[in-house]
């Protein structure tokens, strides 16, 4: 080979478990500097070179990142492949890379879901997507659905590895709820399963990578993990530093966090208030979440304390429509009738003393018949529905007043002395997985953004500006005196005694 010709491919550890894996559906990254982007050029090109006729697509979502990330710069496919564009062996046209034995990188962007048609017609091998977590769901699904392979003869070491896809990605962005509950939620780092059907069925992998599996950072910008500390944002330094994927950038809520919010069930006295709060739908997913009002400062687990007055959502019912293998359609209803859904939520009661309900206000609007709440309060047998009041649907502040949104995230933060006053058992699962993940709006910061998969959120909202009140404890009864007895001072059980004459 002429020096000429020569290039310098190379990967760290974990990119080299990445390159050889097995698995077909890869998301690599968590930690910013982890190498994703290296990952994805040089495996590229070593695909590219080992197997005749292969066709790589790269995304990223906004087309000037091709450029600067992919293309130009010191690692960019310019640098790497000058060697072999200077043999003739490979051409660079534009945003098509071609090489001599047929096989192409082509890079691409699918900025908008409606872009996604672009991609048609296309047979893709192998699929690389650079920050998946920019980009939605829908846009992912379909760019899966058009990878396939057929007449491609494969080397005897990568049969059945391909075709393949392979995605980089930092927490937060639109899609990281998706990309979290697709390859981090439940999964085992490392550990390959096979996905259902309804999921692609192609073999899937999470593998986690920090800034320390990535040397060559820490040699060409030793300062580099210091920006990273700079953020400013505890949170977002826990997601770009570290990788953690419970924590979003960008996120409306930033102060919720799993390990003050989230708690065991436990028992509820009966005697602390119960009440319900519900967000209509039925395209989209309805949200219904009951709550109970603590009487006291009460522990429920070591360390954990529910202060007097704060909220704990005990119990969720979210309408979202699942597939025959149990996955959720993303942000779809059932499209349940209102009667069918008044009785589901007084059903689920069960035997609780509800003190009162509070409702989306469009659910009360009436447009030439009964209302959707007139509906539910019906249920299906004309008796067995639920009622409610409307809510108060402030989301941000106004004057003399305080918004929805400012109550939920006061609770979040808590009392003067940082307990949270808001908790949800383990068991609201929906309430867990969408409102950590929400964002705001670009175009009014103090507003979340309405197109998200929101509607826990305000039902969340609906039940903190209802004015929960607090039960009084119920009295403790006076011990019965026997003729003789008297009370003494001293716990309960030893304030008897006998009265004695001198």
């Amino acid at each position: 080979m002429p020096a000429s010709a020569a290039i310098d491919l190379h990967f760290h550890k974990k990119q080299t478990l990445a390159f050889h894996s097995t698995a077909t559906e890869i998301l690599y990254g968590g930690a910013a500097g982890g190498g994703k982007s290296h990952l994805m050029r040089q495996a590229a090109i070593m695909w590219c070179a080992e197997i005749p006729g292969l066709q790589v697509y790269l995304f990223r979502r906004i087309s000037d990142d091709l450029t600067k990330n992919h293309m130009e710069g010191p690692q960019g496919f310019r640098a790497l492949l000058a060697g072999w564009v200077a043999c003739g062996w490979v051409e660079i046209i534009e945003d098509e890379i071609r090489f001599w034995n047929g096989s192409k990188i082509f890079l691409c962007h699918c900025k908008d879901e409606k872009h996604r048609f672009k991609y048609q017609g296309a047979e893709i091998h192998v699929l690389l997507i650079d920050e998946l977590t920019h980009f939605t769901e829908v846009i992912y699904r379909y760019l899966r659905m058009r990878v396939r392979m057929v007449g491609i003869k494969l080397p005897e070491k990568y049969k059945g590895c391909f075709p393949r896809i392979l995605c980089g990605a930092n927490p937060g962005g639109i899609g990281h709820q998706f990309v979290k509950q697709t390859f981090v939620d439940g999964a085992v780092p490392m550990e390959i399963r096979q996905a259902a059907k309804s999921e692609g069925g192609m073999r899937r992998q999470f593998i986690p990578a920090l800034l320390e599996d990535n040397p060559s950072m820490n040699d060409n910008d030793p300062e580099y993990e210091n920006r990273l500390h700079g953020l400013g944002s505890e949170a977002l330094v826990r997601a770009m530093r570290y990788g953690d994927w419970d924590v979003i950038e960008g996120a409306f809520f930033d102060n919720m966090d799993r390990r003050r919010h989230v708690i065991r069930p436990f028992q509820i006295p009966e005697h602390w208030t119960r009440f319900r709060a519900g967000d209509w739908g039925s395209a989209k997913p309805f949200a219904f979440g009951w709550y109970a009002v603590a009487s006291d400062d009460t522990i429920v687990a070591p360390g954990i304390v529910i202060p007097r007055g704060a909220l704990v959502k005990y119990r969720e019912w979210y309408g979202i429509k699942t597939d025959k293998d149990g996955q959720y359609k993303p942000d779809t209803g059932l499209k349940m009738h209102a009667d069918a859904v008044g009785a589901g939520v007084r059903e689920r009661d069960g035997t609780d003393v509800i003190s009162y309900g509070v409702l989306d206000p469009a659910a009360f609007s009436q447009d030439g018949g009964p209302s959707i709440a007139e509906r539910m309060a019906r249920g299906t047998d004309g008796k067995n529905g639920a009622t409610f009041r409307p809510a108060d649907n402030a989301r941000v502040a106004g004057r003399g007043a305080m918004g929805g949104w400012d109550q939920m995230r006061g609770r979040l933060t808590g009392d003067e002395d940082g307990r949270p006053m808001l908790f949800f058992f383990e068991t609201c699962v929906h309430t867990i997985r969408t409102i950590p993940a929400l964002q705001h709006d670009e175009n009014r910061p103090e507003d979340l953004d309405t197109t998200q998969e929101d509607h826990a959120a305000d039902e969340t909202r609906y039940a903190c500006m209802s004015r929960p009140w607090t039960a009084k404890p119920p009295a403790k009864p006076k011990p019965k005196l026997q003729p003789g007895q008297v009370l003494l001072p001293g716990p309960p059980e030893e304030r008897t005694g006998t009265r004695i004459s001198v």
